[in-house]
């Protein structure tokens, strides 16, 4: 397949700039019947006994601005992820001017340049008074994408509320229109939450630039999934519940650990790309924003859609729906559960 089959036409104008308040606010577009509502009506439009399944990484302020010590040039850093030895993956710009052994200055952070940049990819030593990750989170910024031009005015919009342990470059976006009133009526509906990690690096935001589907490489991303969570799958199997993943990041996290219709708990990383013909396992429903043409996330999504995605998205656009990581959301089943 190429990756040409998974452009569409996406104006500047569709393209969420800000996020809606209040977070259940967002539109949210029923694959079935193609009906419109808003977040705020999930807890109706699922049924008692399902499984809501989260992605509780919290987003690091990531992004880094400082200086070259021998020049002055000003250097951008984008921390991808802290690898076992200690070092620190990191996209750099420009990476023309940087060599190993060069120091870049980001404010009370000292950076080493360990490795040659590969397609603007380094590692880096980091140091700084005390502990590593508080100074990060003092000089970092919120790692808001590209087609983002507006300044976030709250930080914690761009985390959801149930964000844990900080290790993400990029917010799991499905999730950031689930409110606490929203969770407790899930409750309510005798709907359960359970909860995953997936780390959100490169390997999710990274554009396909082959011509071929299968030439993309999927950068490894750390996943967690934990005792209870697989625990409560195997229970939402045994009472006839669906399993609602609310994001792209938790559908690769519970299709990589998938052990027949459940998950094996544990610890690793995942390069999995979800491509058309990819048999689901483990997820029956999907809650997802609308992406980038050509990415490996619409990949995932008319992978669980089927040919249908492309009227989805149609849909969407005609009907005014904000597009990306600050945008509405669609609730859809998984294309071989709605085939005869």
């Amino acid at each position: 397949m190429r990756s040409s089959e998974f452009d569409y036409p996406l104006p500047e104008t569709a393209i969420a700039q800000t996020p809606i308040e209040p977070r259940d606010a967002a539109r949210l577009l029923v694959v079935a019947g193609m009906q419109d509502h808003h977040f705020r009506d999930l807890p109706r439009l699922l049924d008692p006994g399902d499984l809501v399944v989260v992605n509780d990484t919290r987003v690091r302020a990531a992004r880094l601005f400082g200086e070259k010590a021998e020049t002055g040039a000003r250097i951008e850093v984008l921390l991808l992820d802290r690898t076992a030895d200690g070092r620190w993956e990191a996209l750099v710009r420009p990476a023309r001017r940087l060599r190993p052994g060069d120091v870049i200055r980001l404010g009370p952070i000292t950076a080493e340049i360990l490795t040659s940049p590969m397609e603007g990819r380094v590692h880096l030593a980091l140091t700084a008074p005390g502990d590593v990750e508080d100074a990060i989170e003092a000089a970092g910024e919120a790692p808001l994408p590209p087609y983002i031009t507006t300044t976030l005015a709250d930080p914690d919009r761009y985390q959801t509320v149930y964000a844990a342990r900080t290790g993400s470059a990029a917010a799991p976006t499905a999730g950031l229109h689930v409110t606490p009133r929203l969770l407790e009526e899930l409750g309510h509906r005798s709907i359960e939450m359970a909860r995953v990690e997936l780390q959100v690096g490169l390997g999710t935001f990274r554009p396909i630039t082959a011509e071929l589907i299968r030439d993309h490489e999927m950068h490894p991303e750390r996943i967690s999934v934990p005792e209870a969570t697989a625990v409560a799958i195997e229970s939402a199997r045994r009472r006839g519940g669906s399993v609602v993943a609310i994001g792209t990041t938790v559908v690769r996290t519970l299709e990589s650990r998938a052990l027949g219709p459940g998950v094996e708990p544990g610890e690793g990383e995942t390069s999995l790309f979800i491509t058309p013909g990819h048999r689901f396992s483990v997820v029956d429903r999907l809650i997802t924003n609308f992406h980038l043409p050509r990415s490996s996330l619409v990949v995932m999504v008319a992978a669980f859609l089927g040919p249908e995605w492309r009227d989805v998205y149609t849909t969407a656009l005609e009907r005014g729906y904000r597009f990306l990581s600050f945008g509405d959301a669609m609730l859809a089943d998984r294309f071989d559960r709605r085939s005869p």
